[in-house]
Order: C-alpha cells, then sequence, then structure tokens
C-alpha cells in the first residue's frame, strides 16, 4: 500500500506561485520537471554544473512564460558554493516551498573494477550534494512556517540489489534512509518528503553511464545496454509521475510500474527474490563482460 498523508498546504491546487529550487536542472528528468513546473506557474531557482545547459533550461522555462527568479551554475559537491547560492538567495527571497534534489551520476562495476574515485565521486555527488541542499535551504523552510515539500530523487538501485550497483547503490540507499528519517522529523512542521525511484529514463546519465572494467564499444555491450535503454521512460513522463506524487504526498514515487512490482517481490517473497536476484547477476555478468572474440 502507498505510504500517504495529507496534502501539504497548498499543493493541492498545484504549483501556481510557488517558489521551488531544483538541482539538476540542466537536462533529464531535472529539465523536464523544471519546465512543467513552469507552465504551471511556479517561481523557479535552478542550479546545474553544466551552464550551458542551465543557460538553455532557463529560456525555455521563460519562453513558457515561467518565472526564473535565480539560478546558477554550481557543483552541489561543493559546500561554500551551494552554501553561498542558499544565502543570496534568502537574502533577496522568501522560503522555497519545494526543493527538489535532482542531480545525480552513476557508475557500475564489481569491486575489483571500482576505483576509489567511483566509490567516493557517487557518495560525493548522490548523498552529499543534497545534504549539502538541504542543510541550507531546509531551516529557512522550517522557519517560515507554511509547510512545504522536500523531493531527493533516488533510484531502483536504492530499493533493490541491482548487479554491479554496489558504489551508486551505496549513495541511493542512503538517500532513501535520510528521506525517510525526514519523512518524520519534518511533519510536525507540515513538510512532505517524497522519494523519487526510478528505473529506466532516457537520460544522458542513462547513455553515458561508466561502467568501470568494460569496453561500452563493443557490440555485444552495446546491445544489452540499448536493450536495457528500450525499456526507459521518458523524462517528461517522469516529472509528470514526480509531481503527481508531491500533489498527493507519496512517501516513494515510482516512474514505472516494474520497479514497483520488483519491489514488492523483495519485500513479500524474499527467498524467490534472492535466488532471482543471484540469477540476474549471473546473466548481467555474462552480457557485460563478455568473452574475448575467437579468430
Amino acid at each position: 500500500m502507498e505510504q500517504q498523508s495529507e496534502i501539504p498546504d497548498g499543493f493541492g491546487a498545484g504549483f501556481r506561485g510557488k517558489r521551488c529550487l531544483l538541482t539538476g536542472a540542466a537536462s533529464g528528468i531535472g529539465r523536464a520537471t523544471a519546465l512543467k513546473l513552469a507552465a504551471d506557474g511556479a517561481e523557479l531557482y535552478l542550479t546545474d554544473r553544466d551552464a550551458k545547459g542551465l543557460e538553455e533550461t532557463v529560456a525555455d522555462a521563460r519562453a513558457l512564460g515561467g518565472v526564473v527568479a535565480e539560478y546558477r551554475a554550481l557543483d552541489i559537491t561543493d559546500h561554500d558554493a551551494v552554501a553561498r547560492f542558499a544565502a543570496d538567495i534568502h537574502t533577496n527571497h522568501l522560503a522555497m516551498d519545494m526543493v527538489m534534489n535532482i542531480a545525480g551520476i552513476s557508475a557500475w562495476g564489481t569491486i575489483d573494477q571500482l576505483t576509489h574515485h567511483h566509490w567516493k565521486s557517487m557518495i560525493d555527488v548522490n548523498l552529499m550534494g543534497p545534504i549539502h541542499v538541504i542543510e541550507t535551504f531546509m531551516p529557512p523552510m522550517v522557519a517560515a512556517g507554511r509547510g512545504g515539500h522536500l523531493v531527493n530523487v533516488s533510484s531502483a538501485a536504492g530499493l533493490v540489489a541491482l548487479p554491479w550497483h554496489a558504489a551508486y547503490s551505496a549513495s541511493k540507499y542512503g538517500l532513501r534512509g535520510l528521506s525517510e528519517v525526514l519523512r518524520f522529523d519534518l511533519h510536525r512542521h507540515r513538510i512532505g518528503v517524497s522519494v523519487v525511484v526510478p528505473g529506466a529514463v532516457k537520460t544522458p546519465l542513462v547513455q553515458s553511464v561508466h561502467i568501470a572494467g568494460v569496453d561500452r564499444d563493443d557490440p555485444r555491450v552495446q546491445f544489452w545496454t540499448n536493450r536495457f535503454g528500450g525499456h526507459a521512460v521518458s523524462p517528461e513522463a517522469a516529472a509528470d509521475k514526480i509531481l503527481r506524487g508531491v500533489v498527493r504526498n507519496r512517501f516513494l514515487i515510482y516512474t514505472s510500474h516494474d520497479i514497483r512490482a520488483l519491489y514488492m517481490f523483495k519485500r513479500t517473497m524474499w527467498v524467490p527474490y534472492s535466488m532471482a536476484m543471484k540469477r540476474v547477476n549471473v546473466l548481467f555478468t555474462r552480457a557485460l563482460r563478455p568473452h574475448p572474440r575467437r579468430h
């Protein structure tokens, strides 16, 4: 059963006039969500480390009639940069009504192939980045006393044991755990918390994910990665699901039915799930680490 509680103040009527901060706004789910909020009349505060892509999102949001009150290219792993952005915003504007942590990166690999850089970058971007945003933008929301909403984009890899996802899952399980605690910590302030758990989404992240120790140009590897991408939903569809979930104050927001079903399978049938995931791991490894061609 979906975890749901009363709708936070104001979101039942939509997002018009609501101040919304989004990270990862230059592409993918972040861009699609920003444009949908712009079309709905939200007041946007946007950031991404991709300055060019961010400028394009800002221009497109404004072309839709949206208000982009502030935007800045920055790296969310830089706490000081995030804190300066937050301070500048709160000096000139009221506290946010919604904070959306969408920015993220991905890398796959087995532990013998993953480097320290892989592990550290996953945690720095996918977990510490959102924490930097939360610690600088959420206290003013609490102090304002108007309620609001926090959205953290985790992943299906934050729910289930996907093969070769150890470093990625470390960051995404952490973000889901953080979100669950804040769901209850912030409830008394009438602030809802949602965690998004996408499966495959047609974003640059899916196409460019680094797979440690694997030649992505190998035709057989491309075959399987393309099959994975073939099940992906569009960023626009994911954005629709996210915003509908916020309006309903969902805790877990799924962007596709397959992940909902897989998580239910894990929770209700642990032994068959374990057997299935072991088999999937074997097949995944065979697919992405093909044997050398025979000449």
